[in-house]
């Protein structure tokens, strides 16, 4: 099942467009589709490296702070190869049930490799699925692609069940004029592309790792997030940092 690929931008975007990459917002969408379609059958060698290994781990623990138990029906937004997915269905065990969501074909059939779930092809602000069918929806580092931050939220808000539980996992840029703002932009907008651009992608997977720190680099505020969050309707979002980068932003849909 797929959804129409074409949104309004009527709320907040992520960060405004990056004309290094595309000329403005109605061409972000095809151009972020068509290279993580290019980089599918690279990206978890792209995450390895670029997380040095420990991205396994964090992703149970998150999910696990979050409230994620076994028999949970988990709706992952923006699957990808399925990286949150897999940490997921550690946890949820034989009971519990995953679908993913993602608008890259090349993205799905990686997935699809590794994966005994429910796929389906869709965009985060205009979810192809019913109403209350999540007890927890994820999204994993991908919340910088979408093109309205409201539409999104109002839409997990929707597949989410009352009382059910959204987690969304993204990088944050430190502070500019501090010692981890500096050690980070030098590790993902140096180091990290070119080692990506040195693996099996090449440059298609440099320009990947390029885009992906200047989203974070440009992104709004996590303020600006949580503002988006209850302003869509969730009670309670909050932010928890890890590490001073990794930033976990959870939030409850309502019981009434």
């Amino acid at each position: 099942m797929s959804e129409s690929n074409e949104s309004p931008v009527t709320g907040v975007t992520p960060h405004p467009p990056l004309q290094k990459y595309y000329q403005g917002e109605p061409q972000r969408r095809g151009f972020v589709t068509g290279l993580f379609d290019r980089t599918a059958p690279h990206y978890d060698w792209i995450n390895r490296v670029m997380s040095l290994g420990s991205g396994v781990r964090y992703r149970r623990d998150a999910l696990r702070r979050a409230g994620l138990v076994p028999g949970n029906r988990l709706l992952d937004v923006a699957i990808g190869t399925g990286l949150v997915a897999r940490a997921a269905g550690d946890i949820l065990g034989d009971g519990g049930q995953v679908t993913g969501v993602d608008l890259s074909m090349g993205m799905l059939a990686q997935a699809r490799k590794s994966l005994p779930v429910t796929l389906v092809q869709g965009v985060a602000e205009r979810l192809p699925l019913a109403d209350g069918c999540a007890d927890v929806v994820t999204m994993g580092y991908a919340l910088r692609h979408v093109t309205d931050l409201e539409s999104a939220f109002r839409e997990y808000l929707r597949v989410l069940k009352p009382g059910g539980t959204l987690l969304i996992l993204e990088l944050t840029r430190p502070a500019a004029d501090s010692a981890t703002y500096r050690f980070t932009r030098f590790y993902l907008h140096t180091i990290v592309p070119l080692l990506a651009r040195l693996g099996p992608g090449g440059p298609e997977s440099q320009t990947l790792m390029e885009y992906f720190w200047d989203t974070v680099d440009n992104c709004v505020p996590p303020a600006t997030i949580l503002a988006a969050l209850a302003d869509s309707g969730f009670t309670s979002p909050r932010q928890n940092v890890v590490h001073r980068v990794f930033s976990e932003y959870v939030a409850t849909k309502p019981r009434d």
